[in-house]
């Protein structure tokens, strides 16, 4: 039966217990004793305990100093956190919240002596990320006080709290939790207990999976890094943030997913084991993916596979002028992007009609850029100019470079390249922008494969500075040193990866968006919460379905079918949920309803 919560006054939870007093633990207690409550810190290391103390007196000197604290107030928050070695110190506390290492004998100790030491009505939270939060309940003497607290690190930047329940934890318990969440102006998220929950469950499938992508030598870690940066608008690339979490924590996480899950996608990339059983474990041990000036340090430093920079680029072919086939979105924002670098472009299409309306699309787009002074009316007159609208592609006759961005359709691809490999002149390159089909089929459809190449640009192409440069067994090392640096003079990032579905970005991407459709499936969490997770401690520009919303429900589930179809994956194959709402025409925002309705235009 669920014992009565103190009174909350004068605010909720007022004296906190925090055991483990590491990077995370400090964090914590920083927030708690920021927000005004009592905090006691308690690590079995007198070091520990002396470094959190240092962490929070450093940390208010630069709050006072950036003027978001008073002197006065530092003092307040300094006076209010005390440190302890000894667990009985939480015996006044309303909640104690452990932050040990992942391990159940650790945790589970932990609770059974705090069982001994707390008030009957004192709430035990546990910032575990991996392990059961049942089975730590269960284990302890009072399981309906105990709950899941996970904080994200930093922890006082960090807006998102997950509040865990199990299925004997008491309702009151969650709500006296949520309440302190919210006051101490973090977003509370309500899940249930399953490893990971719902950020680090959707965010260590897509880690694992870039692990085992840079394991399988298909792209470097600084590729891969960009790309997920630069495609996704992500604060960091998933390999430095592995280094960041750290690579033994995260191959714990990993392994308690698959236990659950038994997904081949959370099976722990075997590099992983590598690493950490080396003591290669990321920043904090100074090398794990990437090295670092020394443990704990952020600065990367060179090691035997960063490459070198300003690299020169040998055997290319000059490039002149450009054709782009094609009269979409992605067709008029390549040509802009090309026309702006000082390029000639011939703007190719089905009809002189289409290409003249895909031309004063690029016109419309560039007034938007004077408008916001990004260049001036003259330079955007002289782009213009540089644009030539043709209704059939015998105007690529004389172009260096022809790049196709029509229709993901195989079948009208090839068909084009067929034409391109008549028109275009001895020498030409041909690219095409597709985003999910075999390069190499397009290169089949020519007589001159070794001049076929992949050149994926990002919408909105004037906007997105990525570029995935897609190599097949085919093509020429000249065309690829060609399209290489025909992306830097665009101004664009290339990234080199090989002719497998989704190349880099979509391979990471779209089965992370899968993985968070079937979490709504199975009524795990809502919509609303896994956006809200994934934006707050994630750091993702957009949650999953706002993003599934935006990019077409009907274009993800292709996608999606194509990852599956290549690499034969059972965790890849799209979520039912998905195909239904496609089979209902519930597209996304372009039909007015996908996961969500939108006001009609």
């Amino acid at each position: 039966m669920d014992a009565p919560l103190s009174p909350a006054s004068p605010a909720t939870l007022p004296t906190v217990a925090v055991v483990g007093l590491g990077t995370m633990g400090t964090g914590i207690a920083e927030v708690l004793a920021r927000a005004g409550r009592e905090v006691i810190g308690i690590d079995i290391s007198e070091a520990a305990a002396k470094q959190a103390v240092a962490a929070l007196e450093a940390s208010t000197a630069r709050a006072v100093r950036r003027e978001r604290l008073t002197e006065d107030e530092r003092r307040d928050v300094l006076a209010r956190f005390r440190t302890f070695t000894d667990l009985q110190a939480a015996a006044d506390a309303d909640l104690v919240i452990e932050v040990a290492p992942e391990s159940y004998e650790i945790k589970q100790q932990i609770f059974r002596d705090l069982d001994a030491v707390v008030r009957p009505e004192t709430i035990l939270a546990t910032g575990t990320n991996a392990l059961s939060v049942t089975r730590l309940a269960a284990d302890s003497a009072r399981p309906e006080r105990v709950l899941g607290l996970h904080f994200f690190n930093p922890a006082p930047a960090m807006k998102l709290v997950e509040v865990v329940s199990s299925v004997l934890t008491a309702p009151t318990a969650v709500a006296a939790v949520t309440d302190l969440a919210v006051e101490l102006g973090k977003e509370p998220v309500a899940v249930g207990d399953r490893p990971g929950f719902v950020a680090d469950g959707l965010l260590f499938g897509y880690l694992n999976q870039a692990a085992a992508m840079y394991e399988a030598k298909y792209a470097s870690r600084e590729d891969i890094d960009a790309a997920m940066k630069l495609g996704c608008g992500l604060p960091m690339g998933p390999l430095a943030l592995l280094d960041l979490i750290g690579i033994d924590t995260a191959r714990t996480v990993l392994d308690a997913m698959y236990t659950e899950s038994h997904d081949r996608l959370h099976a722990p990339a075997p590099v992983l084991k590598q690493l950490s059983e080396a003591g290669l474990t990321g920043r904090k041990s100074g090398r794990g993916f990437y090295t670092y000036a020394e443990p704990g340090s952020s600065e990367v430093v060179r090691d035997t596979l960063t490459p070198l920079a300003g690299e020169v680029v040998d055997g290319a072919r000059t490039i002149r002028s450009v054709g782009v086939a094609g009269s979409g979105t992605m067709a008029s924002g390549i040509a802009e992007v090309f026309a702006k670098a000082g390029y000639d472009v011939v703007l190719a299409a089905r009809s002189e009609e289409k290409a003249e309306k895909a031309k004063s699309r690029i016109g419309k787009s560039l007034s938007r850029s004077v408008d916001k002074g990004r260049m001036t009316a003259e330079a955007a007159a002289q782009t213009l100019d540089r644009i030539t609208p043709a209704g059939s592609y015998d105007a690529f006759s004389d172009v260096d470079l022809a790049l196709e961005a029509v229709a993901e359709d195989l079948e009208i691809k090839q068909q084009l390249f067929g034409t391109l490999d008549k028109v275009c002149k001895p020498g030409a390159v041909l690219a095409t922008t597709t985003s999910s089909l075999p390069v190499v089929a397009c290169a089949r459809a020519t007589s001159r494969p070794q001049d076929v190449i992949g050149m994926h640009f990002f919408n909105p192409a004037p906007a997105m500075k990525l570029v995935e440069v897609v190599r097949t067994v085919l093509t020429g090392d000249d065309v690829h040193a060609t399209v290489r640096e025909v992306c830097t003079k665009i101004r664009k990032h290339p990234v080199d990866c090989g002719d497998r579905a989704g190349f880099i970005v979509n391979a990471l991407l779209f089965p992370y968006l899968n993985n968070a459709i079937k979490m709504v499936q199975e009524h795990y969490a809502t919509l609303d919460d896994i956006d809200a997770a994934m934006r707050l401690g994630g750091g993702y520009p957009m949650g999953p379905f706002e993003l599934l919303d935006v990019v077409g429900l009907d274009v993800s589930l292709a996608i999606e079918k194509v990852l599956h179809r290549e690499f034969r994956d059972p965790g890849l194959a799209p979520a039912p949920l998905l195909e239904h709402l496609v089979a209902a025409g519930c597209l996304g925002r372009k039909t007015g309803r996908g996961f969500r309705e939108y006001a009609r235009r």
